[in-house]
């Protein structure tokens, strides 16, 4: 049957999963929600029971939180070529770096949005350690080559490139040359163009249902 079946919110981390989907390639449904209410509601509880989005449905197979669905992609969809290939050495730093982007840099991120600071001497206790050094690990990730692995984007340029952009668009990451260069590179690519566009289309149409 192979049924793929995509939950979001356009305004949501949803918009990364619709740029992976759409550089899988593999016809997917669009279940929209609502925050606080279809959300919330019975029916998608039993898919998240954190009542957020994104998650997915392959078939009989339920995937929440953005970095596991990307994994998830990657590896359903091989002929993608989204991820090395189970064994390739390269394995190792494509799981580095996207679970580096899920963990530390998003904490490193989110507590920057909310004016949190990590109290001197309690470095430790945070997995990013200060939001300076989340910073400078990133921009030396993205300094090395083309992509994270090297000449082949992977869903780890994709996970950790969105962090990238949404970050610097909303000010929980610095404006650095790499960060922009990196992110010029791999947003323009046509699968994320594409999926930009969609997402922008269903954020005005539902505007202009709201002002009626």
């Amino acid at each position: 049957m192979d049924e793929l079946v995509f939950y979001t919110n356009p305004m949501s981390r949803g918009r990364i999963i619709r740029w992976m989907l759409e550089e899988v390639g593999h016809p997917y449904r669009t279940e929209l929600l609502d925050y606080g209410a279809t959300m919330k509601a019975l029916d998608y509880l039993s898919i998240n029971p954190m009542g957020k989005v994104p998650a997915i449905r392959h078939d009989d197979v339920v995937v929440t939180e953005a970095a596991a669905i990307c994994a998830y992609l990657a590896d359903a969809f091989p002929e993608a070529g989204l991820a090395p290939k189970p064994g390739d050495r390269l394995r190792g730093p494509y799981y580095r770096w996207l679970f580096f982007a899920s963990g530390p840099l998003e904490a490193a991120a989110s507590n920057k949005a909310l004016g949190f600071v990590v109290p001197e001497g309690r470095e430790r206790m945070m997995s990013y350690g200060c939001y300076e050094d989340a910073m400078n690990v990133l921009e030396g990730a993205v300094s090395r080559g083309e992509y994270l692995l090297g000449e082949s984007f992977t869903a780890a340029d994709l996970y950790l490139g969105s962090h990238i952009g949404f970050g610097m668009q909303f000010g929980t990451i610095e404006k650095r040359p790499a960060f922009e260069a990196y992110w010029a590179r791999i947003g323009a690519r046509p699968a994320a163009v594409r999926a930009r566009a969609i997402d922008d289309a269903l954020v005005a149409e539902a505007e202009k249902a709201k002002a009626g």
